[in-house]
């Protein structure tokens, strides 16, 4: 499945969000002129971090993850915890701890005028929570993940997951109990 890479730019800075694609040149290329201030990695699995190595190596860009995650990144990183927050061009987007898909699982919330955009990982998708591999203690932490952090956002919030289309919360929210039911 081919993964999402997010770039959040304010003025000449960037951030990255998942050194996983496959195309380290569109990458670089995206990025252009501007800095590559960091890489923000939401998971650790091996989708997320394809072209990592490369993309430090070639730009020496700061990688963060959660300390749960950071042993399987192939890269050193670090060390974001729940509620941190990381400024970017006079942004600052919220750490979000959201284990289930992984226990280092992140999710980060840029809320800049008025709005809320959600860089949610494999932790939300349309349709569903990120796969938990039929873990039922996985999957409890996915759910309490939603309920405690994501569905408390507004409605509004867009949400860009790490497969896939965009959503909002208020298009999925309606959906938790259907998720709960079905286990996945």
């Amino acid at each position: 499945m081919d993964n999402n890479v997010y770039f959040v730019a304010v003025g000449e800075e960037v951030a990255v969000v998942d050194g996983g694609s496959n195309e380290l040149d569109a990458v670089l290329a995206e990025v252009g002129d501007r800095k590559l201030e960091m890489v923000l990695q939401t998971h650790n699995h091996g989708d997320h971090v394809a072209v990592l190595r490369e993309l430090v190596d070639r730009t020496s860009a700061p990688v963060y993850a959660h300390p749960a995650d950071a042993p399987r990144i192939p890269v050193p990183t670090s060390k974001l915890d729940d509620g941190a927050t990381i400024g970017l061009g006079g942004c600052l987007l919220k750490v979000l701890h959201t284990p289930g898909h992984t226990a280092g699982g992140l999710c980060f919330l840029l809320e800049e005028s008025g709005e809320s955009h959600l860089f949610a990982g494999d932790t939300l998708f349309p349709g569903g929570p990120g796969n938990t591999s039929g873990n039922p203690n996985a999957f409890a932490q996915i759910m309490n993940s939603l309920d405690e952090k994501l569905f408390v956002l507004p409605d509004a919030t867009h949400v860009y997951p790490g497969h896939g289309a965009d959503t909002t919360i208020g298009s999925e929210r309606p959906h938790l109990e259907e998720w709960r039911a079905r286990g996945w």
